[in-house]
């Protein structure tokens, strides 16, 4: 008894290989494609290597540093998770000729794939207790350069908090997940790993002073700085 299959044309037997092939070959395309481009290199070895202390003077025009003010303590695991995913941290307080304090944290990783993501200081002030109260993006003009922003309200007990940040990618400025991707994937394509920062500013009070405050620092501080550590901070592309 001949089997069914001894029975199919010649052609359709045909057709059936190559189509197997051309599978095959598609996988072994794809998995070519996928070891080309993940990404291998960090930026951050290609280029000046960043020193947060040093970069940030401690006197920013009218503003100076201020060691009166002190810092809500970070929860020993919250501390665990920031040494793992960021290579250098500063916090520092400023305060200008009016009285005015500023709270300034910045946080550098070097290492921004899937897994060693920055977090965004939403994350980080509700893991403290914080209720955010308000989250909206908006726009600022820098004096070099309009950047998006995002603006926190944020409230733990008697204690409010206004908020200002932004994230850079590599050297792109960043507020929102889908943005942060893009960035990513970008680098991603040039065989690259690209570096991340946190900048915040925050001040406790009335909204409506502390974020004309924020303001007027961030300019200082950006107008203080060199060309090339002015774009650490504030990147050079925009999504």
């Amino acid at each position: 008894m001949k089997s069914r299959y001894s029975r199919l044309p010649v052609t359709n037997a045909r057709s059936f290989q190559l189509r197997a092939l051309t599978i095959f070959m598609l996988m072994l395309l794809t998995a070519g494609v996928a070891m080309l481009l993940k990404p291998a290199q960090k930026t951050a070895e290609q280029q000046t290597q960043i020193n947060l202390e040093t970069m940030i003077p401690k006197q920013i025009d009218h503003w100076r540093e201020d060691d009166s003010l002190v810092y809500l303590l970070v929860s020993s695991q919250a501390q665990s998770l920031i040494n793992i995913l960021y290579s250098q941290t500063l916090s520092r307080a400023y305060i200008n000729d009016e009285g005015q304090r500023i709270m300034l944290s910045i946080a550098y990783g070097s290492d921004q794939s899937d897994m060693m993501q920055v977090h965004k200081p939403e994350v980080c002030y509700s893991a403290q207790g914080f209720q955010i109260l308000k989250s909206a993006a908006g726009i600022f003009n820098t004096g070099f350069g309009t950047v998006p922003v995002k603006r926190l309200l944020a409230v733990q007990g008697t204690r409010v908090e206004s908020v200002i940040y932004w994230i850079t990618i590599g050297d792109t400025m960043t507020i929102n997940r889908r943005q942060w991707k893009l960035a990513q994937l970008k680098y991603g394509l040039t065989g690259k790993v690209p570096d991340g920062m946190v900048f915040r500013v925050s001040s406790l009070g009335d909204e409506a002073v502390a974020y004309p405050a924020q303001e007027d620092f961030i300019k200082a501080l950006l107008k203080t700085l060199s060309a090339e550590n002015r774009k650490r901070l504030i990147g050079s592309a925009f999504l």
